[in-house]
């Protein structure tokens, strides 16, 4: 009996699944595009226009680069001192756990 039971609770996870799933597989397919037909105007003002993408200043660049390492000294000498603190409790503890 316990076996039938197992095999309709299967059977119906399997259905079920077979159901949530349906709709997801049905919304993946993959559809053609419209063909797209440019212009000759069109085409002429798409290479007069500059390159997307920012412009970047080697003034700022070297400002950031600067910041950045900064900022990572302050947290390696705070990780330090941190690091510092453990080891020190570490050992205070285990004298006081010796005597």
């Amino acid at each position: 009996m316990a076996t039938r039971s197992r095999l309709g609770q299967l059977a119906g996870l399997l259905i079920a699944g077979l159901v949530v799933c349906a709709p997801v597989a049905q919304a993946g397919e993959i559809q053609a595009p419209a063909p797209v037909i440019m212009q000759a105007a069109a085409a002429h003002d798409a290479l007069s226009q500059p390159p997307p993408g920012p412009v970047l200043d080697p003034a700022e660049t070297d400002k950031a680069n600067s910041q950045e390492t900064k900022n990572k000294v302050i947290a390696g000498i705070a990780a330090a001192i941190l690091l510092g603190l453990v080891i020190l409790g570490r050992r205070s503890r285990s004298k006081k756990k010796k005597s």
